[in-house]
């Protein structure tokens, strides 16, 4: 596995390194021995996955409050989506800050969200499939989010938003002051 560290302290992107003869390949996707050595955890106790059945559907931004919190590593497993995470620490010098990368099927590469992190995704292609093991198990009463429009944020999503649910329509914005640009 390939580990590339992004702009945000602790987030990484993971390229699996296929094994390639005559069946195929093989690739492993997740080493909590590769994990440790940077630093990063894995104990999962959920495996979530998505479908959305058209382009455009949003899904985010979330997060679970402490105690809750939750890391995930997240991969398109069918089709291709935008996946955005936010880093949400309030001590981190990317305090606010996001990125960006488009994980699908076809390239295989997977995203590591820290704990302290929002989360969401575009989807880019119809019928788009996400599985994401995660470090917490879904909480109600911990579950937050972020708008996925929010001024504060200036997240730059690469295609048109069609569908959002309304709860992730929803959410506060940052600072209710700011401006709409």
């Amino acid at each position: 596995m390939q580990f590339t560290e992004t702009r945000l302290p602790g987030a990484y992107l993971i390229d699996p390194e296929p094994h390639s003869d005559e069946r195929g390949f093989f690739a492993r996707v997740l080493c909590v021995d590769e994990l440790a050595e940077h630093g990063l955890s894995m104990d999962i106790v959920q495996v979530n996955m998505s479908y959305s059945a058209q382009a455009g559907t949003l899904r985010g931004l979330h997060y679970q409050a402490e105690p809750y919190a939750e890391a995930k590593m997240v991969r398109c497993t069918r089709g291709s989506v935008f996946d955005v995470m936010v880093d949400l620490r309030p001590d981190s010098p990317t305090h606010l800050q996001w990125v960006g990368v488009e994980l699908s099927a076809e390239n295989r590469r997977l995203m590591y969200v820290p704990k302290g992190f929002a989360h969401g995704f575009l989807t880019l292609t119809d019928s788009a499939e996400v599985m994401y093991p995660v470090t917490a198990r879904y909480t109600p009463e911990a579950e937050r989010g972020l708008r996925y429009d929010d001024p504060t944020l200036r997240i730059e999503w690469p295609a048109p938003v069609r569908t959002v649910s309304e709860k992730d329509q929803s959410w506060p914005l940052l600072y209710a002051s700011t401006p709409v640009l």
